[in-house]
């Protein structure tokens, strides 16, 4: 580990522009320091600092050399951090598998938080249609899930109510329903509804379907283009509805019979019988806070 201490030496010299300054850094004394640097100089073969100045300065092969060195030890950062999270019991990965419209920005800030505490631990998200998380928690392809609750209880699973999501009931600015100021379900029958489907064939129950005409899809992204293309209307999240209407690519339509927005319930989904580790029990408990009041 002694070249890496004098790759630590150059880069730190090289940052605060002088020996002394690094020698302060590091707690080390000037000297050290110095033949530390001489020591990497004759590994490496390059003169990595012109001394003939009042300050030492960077050559052209220790400028070259530099971004090496910082590459290396930020693998060296890393490899630590895992070792020391494996000597915690920390998850080596953990499978979040969610409906994309809970992909709101309260959950980016708690993985980002999560990223912070668990650098170690890889995250994989699977984008899945509310119907299928369940499923693929149960099956141990994902150890937590995010889902809009179903109103067939799955047993097999345990289940946290997490919160309501608002939606938005919109459609393309150039739609016709865009046009209507309050807008009855007997104006919705005939014209296209975009609802959402599992690779299953099961439907978001919290979605009837209200028009005559109707195209699916198994995810709300999708719905969101289509919608924005003019194929149809759709109740999509708050996040994603309040972002289209504001750039103006979609309108929310005023329904007569939503005093409020519809705001379907979340639930979070586990595996039962498991006993977390660090980074899912984490996460499992963050979760709680992903719908504000």
């Amino acid at each position: 580990m002694q070249n890496l201490e004098y790759l630590r030496m150059f880069v730190i010299a090289a940052e605060t522009g002088s020996f002394s300054a690094c020698a302060r850094k590091l707690n080390k004394a000037q000297s050290a320091i110095s033949q530390g640097i001489a020591n990497l100089e004759i590994d490496l073969g390059s003169q990595l600092f012109d001394r003939s100045k009042h300050r030492p300065t960077l050559t052209p092969q220790g400028e070259r050399l530099l971004n090496y060195a910082n590459a290396v030890l930020m693998q060296t950062d890393e490899l630590l951090t895992a070792a020391k999270a494996m000597t915690c019991d920390q998850e080596a990965s953990l499978v979040l598998a969610m409906d994309d419209a809970i992909f709101s920005p309260s959950l980016q800030s708690i993985l980002s938080q999560f990223t912070e505490r668990f650098p170690a631990t890889a995250l994989e998200i699977l984008s899945i249609a509310s119907p299928d998380v369940a499923t693929t928690v149960q099956s141990g392809r994902a150890d937590i899930g995010l889902m809009f609750c179903d109103f067939v209880f799955p047993k097999e699973v345990d289940l946290c109510f997490l919160g309501n999501l608002p939606f938005y009931a919109v459609v393309s600015p150039e739609h016709p329903l865009a046009q209507l100021k309050s807008v009855k379900v007997s104006d919705l029958l005939p014209h296209r509804q975009i609802l959402l489907k599992g690779v299953d064939g099961r439907e978001l129950a919290q979605f009837a379907p209200l028009s005559a005409q109707r195209w699916w899809s198994n995810n709300f992204f999708m719905q969101s283009e289509l919608v924005k293309q003019g194929m149809g209307w759709a109740y999509l999240p708050q996040h994603m509805a309040e972002q289209g209407i504001e750039n103006k690519s979609l309108k929310e339509l005023t329904l007569s019979f939503d005093h409020k927005p519809w705001s379907p319930p979340i639930d979070r989904v586990m595996q039962k019988n498991r006993t977390p580790g660090p980074a899912l029990n984490w996460m499992a408990e963050n979760l709680k806070s992903l719908i504000e009041d």
